[in-house]
């Protein structure tokens, strides 16, 4: 159900309006407050809850504008940029109205918290980088496919491998919701140190995702290509790293760069783990989260 303005932080969901477009999120937990912006771009928010987390702090899951409930730019399927996500999430911290919130960025919402905490790191207690990067790019892109090969190794006897395969060669052929959600289901098994050996556990998650194709264009069709690598030194707010040794999209190497280049940062590598360590191994991903909020809570200076 949808709550009153008048108590934005109340569990359930919320809708208001930024700049004439939804925005919906969502409240669960108890504590500090947490918001959990998921990645993609273009994934449903849902794959991101964190049962564990919420047992020692209230997250705000905002549903990405573009996605689910939350409304569309009049450029959809082009504009989404990190200044425009960034605007969204600075729109939702104060429509929440408390005095500092975390933020906790996944994969493609690491690239946007890590923006939004370098240019407007006001009220913001510290940041959760959770599988980012500090670029994208060919770099970027090489560096997950090499990974996505040792993958590709590690797995060579199983049946259902091509099909992951193939999954990553059609990324390139995504132009609307219907194959965006296919090849994001195609590909998920890759996304987890052990899919196959825990696939009881995982499956429900690969059935139910949902996607939205967003192209990764602005408005007048250029690549929003990121590289935070100058800047990131200047991050005024702490930070906490998480990745999965098994990630083959923002792997270990990116992780180790941005606590490099993140003065008051601390890493977390998740032995376990691959692109979602929240699922893979939640109690460590919850103690490691809920350490690093409690800690930096009234510590933005």
């Amino acid at each position: 159900m949808n709550n009153s303005p008048a108590d934005p932080l109340a569990p359930g969901t919320h809708t208001f309006d930024v700049d004439g477009v939804v925005q919906r999120y969502h409240v669960h937990g108890t504590g500090p407050v947490c918001v959990a912006h998921s990645g993609g771009p273009g994934i449903h928010w849902e794959y991101l809850r964190m049962p564990a987390v919420e047992q020692h702090l209230t997250v705000v899951y905002p549903e990405p504008v573009g996605t689910g409930g939350s409304g569309r730019l009049p450029s959809h399927p082009h504009g989404y940029t990190r200044g425009r996500y960034s605007r969204f999430l600075g729109a939702l911290v104060a429509h929440l109205g408390v005095p500092e919130v975390h933020l906790l960025g996944h994969s493609h919402g690491g690239f946007v918290v890590q923006y939004h905490a370098l240019h407007h790191p006001e009220g913001i207690a510290g940041v959760i980088l959770y599988d980012s990067a500090p670029l994208t790019g060919p770099e970027h892109g090489a560096e997950a496919m090499r990974l996505v090969q040792e993958f590709a190794v590690r797995h060579a006897g199983r049946p259902e491998l091509p099909e992951v395969l193939e999954a990553f060669q059609a990324i390139p052929t995504i132009s609307d919701d219907a194959r965006m959600t296919s090849v994001a289901k195609g590909l998920l098994p890759s996304y987890f140190a052990d899919y196959w050996g825990r696939e009881e556990e995982f499956a429900p998650l690969r059935a139910s995702l949902n996607a939205t194709y967003v192209s990764g264009l602005d408005e007048d069709l250029v690549p929003d290509i990121i590289d935070d690598r100058e800047a990131l030194g200047a991050l005024s707010v702490p930070a906490l790293v998480v990745v999965g040794r098994h990630d083959v999209i923002c792997g270990v190497r990116w992780a180790e760069e941005l606590h490099k280049l993140i003065a008051r940062s601390e890493l977390l590598i998740l032995e376990n783990s691959g692109h979602f360590g929240h699922i893979e191994e939640p109690a460590d991903f919850a103690r490691a989260v809920a350490g690093f909020v409690t800690n930096t809570t009234h510590s933005t200076s």
